[in-house]
């Protein structure tokens, strides 16, 4: 399940980081940092082998506190648009992260060196201090793990990540907005989180930096996307934000996986993951519903914010007390069918993944150039209950590239690269609802499994399309293994067709609306693929 232990007290070399520590753990294997943690009482183990672990008052990203250092690298580089990229003063930055290694100084911490990137080519060197077993646990789980000789020869790092949950930042001395954060800094080359227990901001780190390094300097495009593979080589990617289906539609057990979130895609169309696990939700799982993630949870695999059913140890999947973002992270060889190593190639699907709060949008539609470079640069989707803090119940928004909150630079840049490989590739994209229909029903996953199939395998090339009347998107009339042809024809699902064209006017206003700060740079060919109305 791991490598040998290299167990080393270096000491030596976190002084290099300005910590200062007597009780280093370097490299320790999935098993013991599984055993430490169980030790110290931070985590309880399921029955299933995994360990649960509670992530304290964050069970989900914070958008508000991740910040980038503003400086001569980022200055004119970075969009600064107030809402996502939010600038960082860099003598604040130095001035926390002293403080930061001063709090860690003098603990016990847990040291993992890792890889980003599948490709060989934008291999990027990680390494994680962490000061609980379970977040290095988590390192180990979601990244790619070097081999001896890899380690041997390891040297210095690209990117450091140093993730303090319990040091909380005074927000009036440090420049913080409250007591956590996750900041870049792309000069020191440093992802510094603090106060928050929840994992998922130093994985999200390292993708917001990625998504700065690939298109500035590697001409590579990154993607939040999951992706698989067929039999015959053919590669399909999913876009979406966290909770809209990415890792469940991607674990298929007929095509092979290639990875669950964040993916790049280079000149020569070579897709390859950015990661070397998994990291699922896992609220209302089922071993029916979703095999594959059920499966992977398993001796090694991290559990987040779990609830146990009463007097066992038996995880209660539909439990939501804590949170609804419940997670689970493990190595992606815990599912069977993989891409070993985590590339594909000829993609030739795309499919967008919009939870449709509205229950305008079908289950799936067919998009031309234009309307996929409109859609991309939209990101049109709900958040999910649980995945951000304060979100309980799903909210409509516009997450440009299908991942805003991890998009360093202008969305130019990101719809651009992607319009010129839909065109030179030829690939088809598509539209998928995962969230409601008018009855405010959402879409079944053997429904949605059912329309990607079909695009798949071809059997919607040749069927009845039909024209959708607000936003101009073919909708196929017929398709193989779905439950009804009437679920294809979302405007079957309304009592009420007055109230119907209301609301799909409604979203057609608002994505007008939010496409006119994208009006000045979009070509006449990209407007054109807006709605209707």
């Amino acid at each position: 399940m791991s490598h040998a232990t290299t167990n080393l007290t270096m000491d030596s070399k976190l002084i290099t980081y300005g910590i200062e520590s007597a009780d280093v753990k370097w490299q320790l294997s999935a098993e013991e940092l599984i055993k430490t943690a169980l030790e110290k009482n931070q985590v309880e183990k399921a029955s299933s082998g995994a360990i649960n672990v509670m992530t304290g008052k964050f069970t989900g990203r914070s958008p508000q506190d991740r910040f980038i250092v503003k400086d001569a690298v980022t200055e004119n580089t970075v969009w600064w648009d107030g809402k996502v990229n939010l600038p960082f003063d860099s003598e604040k930055f130095d001035k926390l992260y002293d403080k930061v290694t001063k709090h860690l100084s003098g603990k016990e911490l847990f040291v993992r060196d890792a890889f980003a990137c599948a490709d060989e080519r934008h291999k990027l060197k990680i390494r994680a201090i962490n000061e609980m077993p379970s977040s290095n646990l988590f390192i180990y789980n979601m990244f790619i793990r070097p081999t001896e000789e890899e380690l041997k020869s390891f040297g210095e790092p690209d990117w450091l990540i140093v993730s303090a949950p319990s040091f909380e930042a005074d927000p009036e001395v440090d420049g913080t907005r409250q007591e956590n954060f996750a900041i870049l800094n792309f000069t020191r080359k440093i992802a510094l989180v603090g106060g928050t227990g929840y994992t998922g901001e130093m994985k999200k780190g390292i993708f917001s930096a990625l998504n700065f390094i690939l298109p500035t300097y590697q001409n590579t495009m990154p993607m939040h996307c999951s992706a698989n593979m067929g039999e015959k080589g053919d590669t399909a990617m999913f876009f979406g934000l966290s909770g809209t289906g990415k890792t469940t539609l991607s674990a298929d057990k007929n095509r092979r996986l290639i990875g669950d979130d964040e993916h790049g895609w280079t000149e020569d169309n070579v897709i390859f993951n950015f990661e070397g696990g998994c990291y699922a939700k896992v609220i209302n799982l089922s071993a029916e519903g979703e095999p594959e993630i059920y499966g992977a949870i398993k001796e090694g695999s991290l559990l987040e914010n779990c609830v146990f059913k009463p007097g066992t140890n038996e995880v209660d999947y539909e439990n939501k007390s804590i949170t609804e973002n419940t997670r689970v992270s493990y190595p992606i060889d815990y599912i069977e069918n993989i891409a070993v190593p985590s590339l594909g190639q000829n993609p030739t699907n795309i499919f967008f993944l919009s939870f449709d709060a509205f229950g305008v949008f079908p289950p799936i539609a067919k998009l031309n150039p234009n309307q996929a470079a409109y859609l991309f640069i939209s990101g049109y989707t709900s958040k999910v209950a649980g995945t951000e803090a304060g979100v309980t119940e799903p909210q409509t928004t516009f997450s440009t590239c299908f991942g805003a909150p991890f998009m360093p630079l202008h969305p130019t840049k990101y719809a651009s690269l992607l319009s010129d490989k839909v065109a030179k590739t030829g690939v088809n994209v598509w539209l998928l609802n995962t969230g409601w229909n008018g009855h405010g029903k959402r879409m079944s996953l053997k429904d949605t499994r059912a329309v990607i199939n079909a695009a798949l395998r071809g059997d919607l090339d040749d069927v009845e399309y039909k024209q959708d009347p607000y936003f101009g998107f073919d909708v196929p009339q017929s398709c193989p293994g779905v439950s009804s042809a009437d679920i294809l024809k979302v405007e079957s699902s309304w009592e009420d067709m007055n109230e119907y064209d209301e609301k799909a006017k409604s979203l057609a206003s608002k994505f007008k609306e939010n496409f006119k700060k994208f009006e000045s740079f979009a070509s006449e060919e990209i407007l054109s693929g807006g709605p209707l109305v």
